[in-house]
């Protein structure tokens, strides 16, 4: 199976083998002097509190901090309606929070869900700490990619930034690569509950991945200017329709065809839920990590 584009290539890696205490900064719950310390930096987010009951409930993981400019002082477990308080405060300065348990000697990640303006100085500390990286953000820019892997070849330190963390997503893509080998027609259609970030970040990858391959789609009306057709993504003929409605699900549909034939590969998400086993998945092999890596697909 063709692999996913990346400008970013994985290394080989061996396990480290670093001694483990019980960070100042804990979690009421299943903590455990050999468990992975996990900061989240967007704890008030959505996905950072989706994040915090999913690390909380993973085996060999817990929440040591939580990092935000909303809500500071709020305990994280009763913001996420835990039936326990986790006597984790949400704190509003990251350097605080990284070193109280760089402190400890444990093995710690930073969970990046803030924006693309601060990433980089967030990895900065995280790395100034020996802490390694897991960021979803994915309005980045390929610019502060490089840099971050210039900084984490330099520091060697992990740091595992994600396109997606949706595993069906990344599933999806790998199919649409797979299967462009033998259809010559290519749409990409999307719905979304609301306008932002049109079209999105899954589609723009997926026509990525597609136009890497040296291939030629719709030939037959690459150059139409019709906007009905949809908007046209890079030079290789791939247009994707996104379609808004309130209340729908969000979904990625790749249609591809050929004379006598229609090939439809979907995937339907119904909340951010669905990104936690991939953000766990991730967590764990982050801590492995000696340089940065581009896109969770490589760990599947």
């Amino acid at each position: 199976m063709v692999a996913l584009s990346s400008p970013f290539q994985l290394k080989n890696y061996k396990r480290s083998h670093t001694s483990i205490v019980r960070s100042t900064i804990t979690c009421s719950m299943q903590t455990s002097q050999n468990n992975i310390k996990v900061v989240i930096n967007g704890a008030t987010k959505e996905i950072g509190k989706a994040a915090i009951v999913a690390i909380t409930k993973a085996r060999g993981m817990e929440v040591a901090g939580a990092v935000d400019s909303d809500l500071v002082g709020e305990d994280v477990g009763k913001l996420c309606n835990m039936e326990e308080a986790l006597e984790i405060p949400i704190i509003n300065d990251l350097t605080m929070v990284l070193g109280s348990i760089s402190q400890s000697k444990a093995t710690g990640v930073v969970v990046d869900f803030t924006e693309p303006s601060t990433v980089y100085d967030n990895v900065k500390q995280a790395t100034a700490f020996a802490m390694k990286s897991v960021v979803y953000v994915p309005k980045i820019s390929l610019d502060t990619v490089t840099a971050l892997s210039a900084l984490c070849e330099k520091a060697t330190m992990g740091c595992l930034v994600a396109p997606t963390l949706s595993i069906g997503s990344i599933l999806l893509q790998q199919a649409a690569i797979t299967a462009s080998f033998h259809y010559n027609n290519v749409e990409i259609v999307e719905s979304r509950p609301s306008a932002s970030d049109l079209p999105s970040p899954d589609a723009i990858q997926i026509a990525n991945n597609l136009s890497d391959l040296g291939q030629m789609y719709n030939r037959e009306d690459i150059s139409t200017n019709v906007l009905a057709r949809g908007q046209l993504l890079g030079e290789d003929g791939i247009r994707v329709h996104s379609l808004v409605l309130p209340g729908i699900l969000s979904s990625t549909t790749v249609h591809l065809s050929r004379a006598g034939e229609v090939y439809t590969l979907k995937h339907d998400t119904t909340d951010v839920t669905s990104l936690m086993p991939g953000l766990i998945l991730a967590i764990r092999r982050v801590v492995r990590l000696k340089n940065l890596v581009y896109g969770l697909e490589k760990f599947l």
